[in-house]
């Protein structure tokens, strides 16, 4: 016969393995993003569990655990390759979003939260009438691209959005387009997900200005 503290043992014991195995899966996921090009907090997280031996696991870290946990491994083991990519993420980023000026481009992404790995390419997210807008002022430009759709929660609602490929001045670049009144609206790539942070280009022209100073004082 089981005692109430032999069972309280037990739940503890499971509770501990249980936190164990989400710091592990967090931390798997952190490095596959920091150094395998894996941009996606889900992809990451499920092939990090099936690497941990635990591919049915419902217990996964959320994206703010897989975050903190990349924090520290790009602080560990990538600070100063980091920086510098960052900045040039950046700077493509502001380059871009001058000549997309008319679609309010918002920089969103790695390249703006800092937290972008070896392969880290820039995310736009654009305001437009229509797709076909974007669509025709890329080529009009005689930009190459290529098209695909992805989900995104606006204000609650399920979207799918059409987003376009580029190549930037140093890096590839993702543009979603969404709808003029979105500006307005947050925006998640997840249902149960935080509002994606934006800037638009006054803030990443003072991100790198501030970068700058700090690298050459």
């Amino acid at each position: 016969m089981i005692s109430c503290t032999d069972e309280a043992t037990i739940v503890t014991r499971e509770g501990s393995s249980s936190r164990q195995m989400r710091q592990r899966i967090a931390q798997l996921a952190a490095r596959m993003m920091a150094e395998d090009g894996i941009e996606d907090f889900g992809t990451a997280k499920r092939k990090a569990a099936r690497q941990a031996g635990a591919p049915e696991t419902r217990n996964l870290p959320d994206n703010s655990e897989v975050e903190a946990a990349l924090s520290q491994y790009l602080e560990l083991y990538q600070t100063a390759e980091q920086e510098e990519r960052v900045g040039n993420l950046r700077r493509d980023a502001l380059e871009m979003m001058e000549w997309l000026g008319r679609f309010q481009p918002h920089l969103v992404g790695a390249a703006l939260s800092g937290r972008a790995g070896r392969y880290a390419e820039v995310d736009l997210h654009v305001f437009a009438d229509s797709a076909k807008d974007i669509e025709l002022f890329l080529i009009n430009r005689g930009k190459d691209f290529t098209s695909r759709e992805t989900r995104f929660w606006v204000a609650g609602e399920v979207r799918v959005v059409p987003v376009y490929e580029i190549d930037g001045p140093r890096s590839g670049a993702r543009i979603a387009v969404f709808e003029p009144d979105d500006l307005r609206r947050p925006i998640r790539s997840s249902q149960d997900g935080r509002p994606i942070d934006r800037a638009g280009p006054d803030r990443v022209r003072d991100s790198i200005r501030s970068s700058d100073s700090a690298g050459n004082p």
